[in-house]
């Protein structure tokens, strides 16, 4: 059973099954809460670029990935999406999205501007051009993905984007020149105009008053943001229970919805704490160990309860899925063989235990009519080999 302080994770719905008092069989086939990780191996597999063994290890991941989650992060990293003009990977990128919405994936494009991995020849333009060039990007993208990604982290890391000095790069200088909330507004303006119907959302790693202040800032000149999202890397220790209550109190004032969009704890030894920015860190042996995995795994256990619990969140993204991935970090969920960690089989229990409902078999009232009650999300019900889809809410 759910525990009482995941009421609001609850719902109910009313269906029609069949024809009359008849015997229904329900199961949840998928969450309305969003469990994802990022997933940047897609394009060539979806593309056929991958054999042997290299394909088999994937195709072992991915059973898992679906197993687990519902919802998964691609990458739209200018530099390398685009990294001559003119010819983005929109192919490739495509027919990775088709390929996992067909197995039932919610999907974000990440991002669509970011002074890092940026396209360098933007360098060989104006500013005034750069910028033009940004907004015509994401009128490109958000249109050419419309049928199979709605979803947008559309700006990242802009509090830090005017004042980022670790080398020269179109964004920040637009930034700079123009001012975050002048062009924050404008590439959330470009991309509703684009899509609509698109899920919005601001993203950044810092945490502190200096987001609260950006944000606000934002509100106020009148920007509509959809989703608040918030980077969590922890390669240099676990939150405490107390920040991350005092994370999720403070940003909960703006009463949007939260998506912890970037989540990673490690399960080797932990980064040492003088290292400011997480890619500084040039670890060429960073093993996962078995106290490691222990600590991993009670450790995100309890982040992701907390995270669960609180009514405003809707979205937690594991960054990456398999070790070695990311930063060459002992951080996925999966092993560097792909076989599932401590930390896996902890989630597991919970997103298809604890907060998943168990297949009921009911019985229809005499219109054919079954109440079910159970964690919000997509169910079927069967009668004599006749599917019904339906949502409890």
């Amino acid at each position: 059973m759910i525990k009482k302080d995941l009421a609001h994770r609850m719902g109910s719905a009313k269906v029609k099954a069949t024809d009359g008092r008849k015997p229904v069989t329900v199961k949840q086939t998928r969450h309305k809460f969003l469990f994802g990780c990022a997933e940047f191996t897609a394009l060539p597999y979806a593309s056929g670029q991958l054999e042997g063994a290299e394909l088999a290890e994937t195709e072992k991941r991915f059973l898992h990935m679906a197993e687990l989650f519902n919802s998964v992060t691609l990458p739209f990293y200018w530099g390398r999406f685009e990294p001559e003009q003119g010819n983005p990977d929109t192919e490739r990128m495509m027919k990775a999205a088709k390929w996992l919405g067909e197995q039932g994936m919610i999907l974000k494009g990440h991002p669509l501007c970011w002074h890092t991995v940026c396209a360098p020849w933007l360098m060989d333009m104006p500013n005034d051009e750069i910028y033009n060039t940004q907004i015509a990007r994401i009128h490109r993208d958000v249109a050419e993905f419309a049928d199979v990604i709605n979803m947008w982290d559309v700006i990242n890391e802009a509090v830090i984007m005017p004042i980022f000095d670790k080398y020269d790069n179109g964004i920040t200088r637009i930034c700079k020149e123009r001012g975050r909330i002048s062009l924050i507004r404008d590439l959330f303006k470009a991309a509703r105009k684009t899509n609509p119907n698109a899920t919005l959302l601001i993203n950044d790693f810092e945490t502190s008053e200096s987001y609260d202040i950006l944000i606000e800032g934002l509100l106020e000149a009148g920007l509509k943001i959809d989703v608040i999202g918030i980077q969590s890397h922890m390669h240099q220790g676990c939150w405490s229970q107390e920040k991350l209550e005092e994370i999720l109190e403070r940003f909960s004032r703006f009463k949007l919805p939260l998506h912890f969009t970037e989540v990673s704890l490690v399960s080797g030894h932990i980064m040492p704490k003088e290292i400011v920015d997480l890619n500084d860190y040039k670890e060429t042996n960073w093993p996962s160990t078995p106290e490691g995995e222990a600590r991993q795994a009670e450790e995100t256990a309890a982040f992701y309860e907390t995270l669960f619990a609180h009514p405003l969140v809707e979205s937690i993204t594991w960054w990456s899925f398999k070790d070695g991935l990311w930063l060459g970090a002992p951080s996925g969920l999966l092993s560097n063989s792909s076989d599932p960690k401590p930390v896996y089989k902890e989630l597991h229990k919970r997103i298809k235990g604890d907060w998943w409902t168990g297949e009921q078999e009911l019985v229809a009232d005499e219109n054919g009519y079954v109440t079910v009650a159970g964690v919000k999300g997509d169910y079927t019900a069967l009668c004599n080999g006749n599917e019904t889809k339906f949502t409890v809410k």
